[in-house]
């Protein structure tokens, strides 16, 4: 099963020059929290933007380019959407951290979307998908301030209707 996970501006903008634009600590508390233990998957410039492999977590790097290899036991590349078949087919959930094209690529096959929603706009260069209200269903939501980054972000977790 296919699940995001992505900060979002209030106009969806998540990033710029391959860099996450925020830093609010207790965005990454969630995201760590859903994704540790499991499985990311990511384009080849999202793990660049990375600080390294992520403790604790198996990674799937989708890249167009053959010759892109990471050596580490954590890490898997791919260099085709059908590669990620088996991934989509299971049971168990795989989380998408990005960027913008690796979610537009499989937002159709996305089942469930853990969302916080930044409470301002930026300026960016690589956006999340625009979701419908109409495929979507917002199953929880939780209010949060973050006290050091001085930002509100409301957390959400969508789930295919």
């Amino acid at each position: 099963m296919i699940s995001f996970v992505a900060a979002v501006a209030e106009n969806r903008v998540i990033g710029k020059d391959n860099k996450l634009i925020w830093k609010i600590p207790k965005d990454m508390e969630k995201f760590k929290k859903i994704t540790y233990g499991g499985t990311i998957i990511m384009g080849r410039k999202t793990f660049g933007s990375l600080p390294g492999v992520l403790k604790g977590r198996k990674h799937i790097i989708l890249t167009r380019d053959p010759n892109f290899k990471i050596e580490n036991n954590d890490v898997v590349v791919l260099t085709s959407i059908k590669d990620l078949k088996v991934y989509i087919e299971d049971t168990d959930e795989y989380f998408v951290i990005g960027g913008g094209e690796i979610f537009r690529l499989l937002l159709p096959y996305a089942q469930k979307l853990y969302i916080s929603r930044i409470h301002k706009e930026y300026e960016g260069d690589t956006f999340f998908p625009h979701i419908s209200d109409k495929e979507w269903e917002v199953k929880e939501e939780e209010e949060i301030f973050d006290e050091e980054a001085n930002i509100g972000f409301t957390f959400q977790v969508l789930t295919r209707k």
